[in-house]
């Protein structure tokens, strides 16, 4: 009977298994050491069951983790979709342009180390509202990995692919859409599971300077209004777990549209 699992596949496994396991020892001896005061992996699985409990309740009083997680998932996905509907043909642009490059790549070598909280102070003054601020400081801040992985997969497309296009009479939407997208989409895959990640962090960050609903409000809330230190353990875990399955979701599409499948 052939086995379900490859051997790579389970030499995979294996090593993920022992990382979680050094990670739960470390934790285990903080814990220790702190007596306590850092709760230990034993602890925190209980308050991990408690605050799943309900997760999705929504009253007006008590909003549940799940209900949070969701609107943090909101806030993410409308602000990285956003900056990736700016990102990709920009950079598409800047790959195919030269004048396009130098002129654009200054703004962006500029604009690219701001810090994220840098941001949310210019989207509250253009917006008014702190969600709204939320997803501008998202969306600004996942615009660059996209933008310099899909302007890099486009200029170095190679020259015999360009001759063809030019022997056979592309036109600028057939050279587009059979030269220039099917090259550069590993590229722009490459940028877009980079910024995910990016907009998956900054929004703990905003969130924590908006309040609302979201798991940012939740650990700044727990961990400055005398809460629970393992409460805030727990949104760690499911934030990390969250960015994890995000980033494999990426990552199966980069395996999918890579050339060297």
């Amino acid at each position: 009977m052939k086995s379900i699992f490859s051997y790579k596949t389970l030499v995979s496994i294996l090593y993920f298994a022992a990382g979680i396991a050094l990670m739960g020892g470390i934790w285990e001896l903080i814990a220790s050491l702190t007596k306590n005061e850092i709760p230990s992996p034993k602890m925190t699985w209980a308050v991990f069951k408690e605050v799943m409990n309900n997760p999705f309740q929504d009253d007006p009083d008590y909003k549940g983790i799940g209900t949070k997680l969701l609107s943090s998932l909101g806030r993410v996905a409308t602000g990285f979709g956003l900056g990736s509907l700016v990102a990709i043909p920009l950079g598409l642009l800047m790959g195919s342009s030269k004048a396009v490059m130098n002129i654009i790549n200054p703004m962006v070598q500029l604009l690219r180390p701001v810090s994220p909280l840098a941001w949310f102070p210019l989207g509250l003054a253009i917006f008014q509202d702190s969600p709204k601020a939320s997803i501008f400081m998202i969306f600004i801040c996942s615009l660059w990995p996209t933008l310099i992985n899909a302007a890099f997969g486009v200029s170095h497309i190679p020259q015999d692919h360009k001759n063809v296009s030019k022997a056979f009479g592309f036109s600028a939407w057939k050279y587009l859409t059979r030269i220039v997208l099917p090259f550069s989409l590993p590229h722009i895959l490459t940028g877009l599971r980079l910024s995910i990640g990016v907009a998956w962090m900054v929004i703990v960050a905003g969130e924590m300077l908006s309040g609302g609903i979201g798991l940012g409000y939740f650990v700044w809330e727990e961990g400055f209004n005398g809460g629970s230190v393992a409460k805030i353990l727990v949104a760690i875990i499911i934030i990390g777990i969250v960015g994890l399955l995000l980033d494999k979701f990426f990552m199966s599409l980069q395996k999918r549209f890579s050339y060297a499948q």
